[in-house]
């Protein structure tokens, strides 16, 4: 009787192995993500997803990107449905903006950003498209608000750092939970921001004369 064929472990789809990642990320914190248990959690041993992602840091990155294409679709979804610009705006810097104190994405870019000293160029360049992305939504969102006259006329690509910048610093005081930086206090201030510093000014026929 021929014995019977020896079982291959086969690696489940990479996909289901950075949404573990993320998971872990989100229950446990980064402190909890170790290659060991993240290999019981997908039935791989830390040697096979060593294997396949070479070091943490590249499995950090990798789960990022795909975590980063994910809210891609969702972001360009919004910047291309109905509604004003400055609804869109709005849409746009709600989907920035971590949902709270450890937010998982945003735990994970910071640890990504902090390993980036140590990076490659290769590493540094895939960081920078995921910045990038981000940075070309919203000037062509700036952009589309000045045609229709939502705006004031600003220089884009100048306006798009300085918000982006905004939404980074308050980005990382809600995820390391500095007190006073809340979520929905945070969108409150860049609303404020984004009427200070692009609402159109007012023409003659919008000034009420006085009586």
């Amino acid at each position: 009787m021929p014995s019977s064929p020896r079982r291959r472990n086969i690696a489940p789809p990479r996909e289901d192995v950075l949404a573990a990642v993320m998971a872990t990320v989100a229950e446990r914190g980064l402190d909890g993500l170790t290659m060991a248990g993240l290999g019981r959690e997908v039935r791989m041993s830390s040697g096979h997803l060593l294997y396949y992602f070479r070091t943490k840091d590249e499995l950090l990155l990798q789960t990022l990107e795909w975590s980063e294409a994910r809210l891609g679709v969702e972001r360009r979804a919004l910047l291309t449905g109905p509604g004003t610009a400055r609804e869109r705006l709005d849409a746009y810097i709600a989907l920035y903006v971590p949902d709270g104190h450890r937010d998982p994405h945003w735990t994970l870019w910071l640890e990504v950003w902090n390993r980036s000293q140590g990076a490659d160029d290769d590493a540094r360049a895939r960081q920078a498209a995921i910045e990038d992305a981000w940075h070309r939504d919203l000037a062509e969102l700036l952009a589309d608000g000045i045609a229709r006259g939502e705006f004031r006329a600003v220089d884009t690509d100048r306006a798009a750092t300085r918000l982006r910048a905004l939404l980074d610093g308050f980005s990382v005081h809600v995820t390391v939970g500095i007190p006073g930086t809340g979520r929905e206090r945070v969108l409150d201030q860049m609303r404020r921001y984004a009427d200070e510093t692009l609402a159109p000014p007012a023409r003659a026929t919008d000034i009420t004369p006085a009586s």
